[in-house]
């Protein structure tokens, strides 16, 4: 399917672009400050989004099938991932009690430990950076992100 071409006059102007690239390389700062944290502690980027995945899901029950569409992966990808987590005692499975076919994913002891650490370091850096992400987003869409509304 091909995409419908654009006219001249609604392309961006360079100013639109430099918005944009400040905003992709500033997220992209974070993401390195992210992976960086999580490999002071022994894991990967990844893991720690597994682990954030597991802590912060509304019931406390997460499949590995929902591990694999909260990261955007393949399930067997998820399976890899969750028994590289369990290995370093970081996850516990647990069977369902109604359905033992199924199987849940919680965070051990030790797991919570590890991610209350890199989720402090990550609230700290969002809270350094907040503002100038707000400010690129507020120079992209025009729209206030915080605070009363305008007057």
């Amino acid at each position: 399917m091909s995409q419908p071409k654009r006219s001249r006059s609604a392309h961006l102007d360079p100013s639109e672009y430099r918005q944009l690239a400040s905003f992709r390389h500033a997220l992209r700062r974070f993401l390195r400050f992210s992976e960086a944290a999580a490999e002071q502690v022994g894991l990967t980027a990844q893991h720690y989004q597994a682990l954030l995945a597991v802590c912060a899901s509304a019931d406390g029950r997460v499949t590995i099938n929902d591990l694999a569409q909260q990261l955007l992966i393949r399930h067997n990808s998820a399976v890899g991932l969750v028994d590289r987590l369990t290995a370093q005692a970081l996850l516990t499975r647990e069977p369902s009690p109604e359905d033992g076919r199924k199987v849940y994913l919680r965070l051990s002891s030790k797991g919570d430990r590890v991610l209350q650490k890199l989720a402090e370091v990550h609230r700290e850096e969002l809270r350094r950076i907040g503002p100038q992400l707000e400010a690129l987003l507020h120079e992209i869409t025009g729209t206030r992100l915080t605070g009363p509304p305008a007057a």
